[in-house]
């Protein structure tokens, strides 16, 4: 019986704070879970300004508080990206905006959905903002609509494989 792996990738602007979050949070959770069989999780930014660059050292600084270590160096989206991953969560909606101009099909465009559609408290956010220009308190206000849609996602995923990932 082979699995048919679940490609995530998680974008944001620069891919230094949201997106590398979300990257490690999810990984953390898939580890917790014994899935890591079942997932490739990834992550990138729009801009190329950050690129091999580590994650900003405030959500580094975040996660290691929670026990998270963001490790991953920042790449920036390719349009191949669409060919490899089966899903690709962005943060906000100029992001949505971003990546959707790149797609060029239906197929492609279905691949984008928002990370924010499954965080369940508090509910009716629709983004995850930036933290880059913030304090503390907005990066551990991310972290928290990060770590809540992961989870979400992740069970959304595994009640999605129970019926759906046997080749």
């Amino acid at each position: 019986m082979k699995i048919n792996k679940k490609k995530l990738l998680f974008v944001c602007l620069g891919n230094i704070c949201r997106s590398p979050a979300a990257e490690g949070v999810m990984k953390s959770i898939i580890d917790a879970n014994k899935a890591n069989a079942n997932y490739e999780v990834d992550s990138a930014g729009i801009g190329n300004w950050h690129v091999g660059q580590l994650p900003d050292s405030r959500m580094r600084a975040c996660g290691l508080k929670r026990g998270y270590v963001f490790n991953s160096h920042a790449r920036q989206f390719t349009k191949s990206d669409f060919q490899y991953f089966d899903y690709i969560f962005v943060m906000d909606q100029e992001n949505y905006r971003q990546i959707t101009s790149q797609t060029q099909n239906e197929d492609e465009r279905k691949k984008v959905l928002m990370l924010a559609d499954y965080i369940t408290q508090p509910a009716n956010v629709k983004i995850i903002a930036d933290p880059y220009y913030g304090n503390e308190k907005d990066f551990n206000n991310a972290l928290d609509l990060i770590e809540d849609a992961c989870q979400q996602l992740f069970v959304a995923l595994e009640t999605h494989n129970k019926s759906t990932n046997v080749i």
